[in-house]
């Protein structure tokens, strides 16, 4: 993994994500060597691994270093990002994920389901390892993402999805995972109730603001810099702040709302993505996203000044500055 490649400029974030790299592979090896295959189809597809990359930072704010309790806090946490992502790609019938083909398209969805499994089996594993506090709160969190999950499947198609709702699902899919894994890389180095207190607020709105970003990328990119199909939310029927903020829109919001709350042809999409672009809803969304990434700055003042906190402080509004113009 690239400095470039970094989602923050820390001094020991290369060396220490590389730690987190060897263990993730490691840790889904089995006498299995297709189980191990399938396991690792995600792993080896890469990613930037935001949510190690928030336990080792809440590592260095608190005491400057990652001790390799941090690092296997932070693979549990991704272990469970990978499984949600393969019963995601199930789910959605993906066939690309991150530019290559997803476990289900390549093993089929039996296999892409047990690979799942097995990794959040594998991540309790490393969480109990690692204490009561972690095993419970990764149980916890498995269970918000479920309902994040189950709240948006209750609302597809809907052109009467309420905002709260919306903030309610991304909140239990994203948002809780990105906040867990802050408090992960808190408790593992041993930081005083505060502060641990603290990196969870800060994961939590900075979850906020990766899943909005997110929403608006599926808008606003093409399918290369997506490395999956573009608008596939508006054929899933998940309809996202910004196509929400757009259906309120005077100069397109009926039209909008007029082709949705059905099923709809891939061939709509880009007519679709267009109209939502020429509406203020991407900006809109923009705006609410500048929020939780204030809340998330606010939350760090317990911590003294240093390059580390300017360095995290700036993440969430970085995330929205390198959104496509």
């Amino acid at each position: 993994m690239s400095k470039t490649a970094l989602p923050l400029d820390l001094p020991l974030l290369a060396d220490d994500l590389h730690r987190v790299e060897e263990e993730l592979r490691a840790s889904v090896v089995t006498e299995d060597p297709f189980l191990t295959e399938v396991a690792r189809n995600l792993i080896v597809a890469g990613g930037k691994r935001l949510r190690p990359v928030l336990s080792l930072a809440a590592a260095y704010l608190g005491v400057g270093t990652a001790s390799q309790n941090v690092v296997r806090g932070g693979v549990a946490v991704e272990l469970v990002h990978l499984g949600s992502l393969y019963h995601d790609d199930v789910m959605d019938e993906s066939a690309t994920r991150r530019g290559q083909p997803t476990a289900n398209a390549r093993f089929g969805n039996f296999a892409a389901i047990v690979a799942g499994d097995f990794c959040l089996a594998v991540s309790a594993q490393i969480a109990a390892s690692l204490g009561v506090e972690v095993s419970g709160l990764l149980g916890y969190t498995i269970g918000e993402l479920c309902k994040g999950q189950v709240a948006e499947l209750q609302s597809l198609f809907r052109l009467d999805r309420a905002e709260e709702a919306y903030f309610r699902s991304i909140n239990g899919k994203t948002a809780s995972l990105m906040s867990a894994a802050a408090r992960v890389g808190a408790i593992t180095s041993g930081l005083a109730t505060e502060q641990i207190e603290a990196l969870t607020v800060y994961g939590q709105r900075v979850g906020m603001v990766f899943q909005i970003v997110d929403d608006i990328l599926d808008i606003v990119s093409t399918d290369e810099q997506l490395g999956k199909p573009a608008g596939n939310d508006l054929v899933e029927g998940v309809y996202t702040l910004p196509v929400l903020r757009a259906f309120r829109d005077p100069e397109v919001g009926e039209e909008l709302r007029g082709m949705l709350g059905a099923p709809i042809e891939r061939s709509l999409v880009d007519q679709l993505r267009k109209l939502i672009r020429a509406s203020d809803g991407v900006e809109q969304a923009v705006g609410v996203a500048r929020g939780f990434a204030d809340e998330a700055v606010s939350a760090l003042g317990v911590f003294p000044d240093s390059a580390v906190r300017t360095e995290l402080a700036g993440f969430g509004h970085s995330l929205l500055d390198h959104l496509p113009a």
